[in-house]
């Protein structure tokens, strides 16, 4: 088992622009934080949305069944509860409601306590003249440090 869990979504940075943060904790089962001890799960394709009573779940988060697990294995694509306060919950719910705003998660770890969080971010979806222009600097700092490299 490793020490340090830290399950980042690499995709969220460039395909959206982060205008908040929040630290989130997880409902999870006994299987589910087993696996994700085992750095069994993908946050890449998920995104976050309340239900009807306010309540804000992760949605398509994999984590995968647990080895040594019986048939009381969880399933690895279900919705997950995230715990945040009730202002924090309040807020998010009130800056969804702009158009073009959506909830993200950035990275899954284990806090000092040996509790999963979440990391997640209220995001606006970067235009495709946005991404170019990232991969553009990019390319250009690359060229410099390897001209710098040379001389």
């Amino acid at each position: 088992m490793q020490k340090n869990i830290n399950i980042r979504n690499k995709k969220a940075r460039f395909n959206y622009e982060i205008i908040d943060k929040y630290i989130a904790g997880i409902q999870l089962s006994g299987t589910e934080i087993k696996s994700i001890r085992e750095s069994k799960a993908r946050i890449t394709e998920s995104f976050c949305e309340f239900n009807s009573h306010g309540e804000l779940f992760v949605i398509n988060m994999f984590i995968e069944e647990y080895s040594h697990g019986s048939f009381y294995n969880h399933r690895a694509k279900s919705e997950r509860k995230l715990l945040l306060n009730k202002n924090e919950l309040k807020k998010l719910e009130k800056d969804i409601q702009n158009v073009g705003l959506t909830i993200i998660p950035l990275k899954l770890f284990i806090a000092d306590k040996g509790w999963a969080k979440l990391q997640i971010a209220l995001c606006k979806g970067k235009k495709l003249y946005d991404k170019r222009e990232v991969i553009k600097d990019r390319d250009n700092k690359k060229d410099l440090a390897r001209l710098k490299k040379n001389y």
